[in-house]
């Protein structure tokens, strides 16, 4: 969708944009435990594969149930084009890097996105506001300081692995909104059946790597690992990615990335009353820098 189709920015945020920043912020900041207690029966691109596959499904007979349109060539050539780079590269290198690098290096490159995002949007003519600019510089300095003392040992392979991701997810994100590097325009089908098909196409180029990498899940799964599976089917893609895909095409892109400075301070929550962590004070403050660098956000938004 190009910029020129988009609606005009509006002075208050409205309630569908805050309940969509609202799972982002939340729902995504529950999905890395989820990802990781999940990889003890399913293979990073099994898992991610059988993941969205199924929320596709579900979502595409949804749309179908409420009498939308099947999406034509051009629209499935979209969607394979960035279930390739958000899905493929994003959620599956992601969980690729889990299994070899420590949380607070995903953290780190996580945080990256918008910095990342507004690069790719450049040659669009865009640049982020000042106080956008503010919040983006103030995010990464509070996850820099969060990530202080976690281990950052990471294979090589690790780390290539979360470089591809959020360099595949930023340019996704971009050219979803503005259209490829050259005027053409990227356009999934309208609403849910256009989430559906990327979901599905997305899924389907995962599960095809899942086969040339030669992936055996766990079967029958642990207990704890299905019932992960299934939040990331429900709340990571069913409501999460919807969430994301919507405010990519209602919000300015910082705001819709403003998500990866609020999941490391989720993360953190779960990790001191799910996984037992202890937090000292400059993970509070750290926090409370996120925070400010949130509402920085979201001023710029206006």
């Amino acid at each position: 969708m190009s910029s020129a189709t988009l609606p005009a920015p509006a002075t208050r945020l409205s309630p569908l944009i805050l309940a969509c920043l609202g799972a982002t912020w939340f729902v995504w900041g529950s999905t890395y435990l989820a990802i990781k207690w999940a990889l003890v029966s399913f293979p990073p691109f099994f898992q991610m594969g059988t993941r969205f596959v199924a929320a596709g499904l579900v979502l595409g007979l949804f749309a179908h149930w409420r009498g939308a349109a099947w999406p034509t060539r051009e629209q499935w050539t979209s969607a394979f084009v960035l279930g390739a780079l958000m899905l493929g590269c994003g959620y599956g290198a992601t969980a690729f890097a889990q299994q070899s690098i420590s949380s607070g290096l995903v953290v780190a490159f996580i945080a990256v996105v918008p910095a990342v995002v507004a690069l790719f949007e450049l040659p669009y003519g865009l640049r982020p506001s000042r106080l956008e600019t503010a919040g983006i510089t103030l995010g990464l300095a509070g996850i820099v300081l969060l990530t202080q003392g976690e281990g950052f040992g990471a294979s090589g392979g690790g780390l290539l692995a979360m470089a591809l991701a959020c360099t595949g997810w930023c340019a996704g994100s971009v050219w979803a909104k503005h259209g490829l590097p050259g005027g053409r325009k990227l356009e999934l089908a309208p609403g849910a059946a256009g989430y559906a098909s990327q979901m599905l196409a997305g899924g389907l180029l995962l599960l095809a790597l899942s086969w040339g990498a030669g992936e055996q899940p766990t079967l029958p799964p642990d207990a704890r690992s299905f019932a992960c599976w299934v939040y990331l089917v429900v709340a990571g893609s069913l409501i999460g990615f919807s969430a994301y895909m919507l405010l990519l095409q209602r919000a300015s892109t910082a705001l819709a990335s403003s998500y990866t400075f609020v999941n490391p301070v989720i993360a953190m929550v779960l990790g001191v009353t799910v996984g037992g962590e202890v937090v000292g004070g400059g993970e509070m403050l750290a926090a409370g820098i996120v925070t400010a660098s949130v509402v920085l956000l979201l001023a710029g938004r206006r």
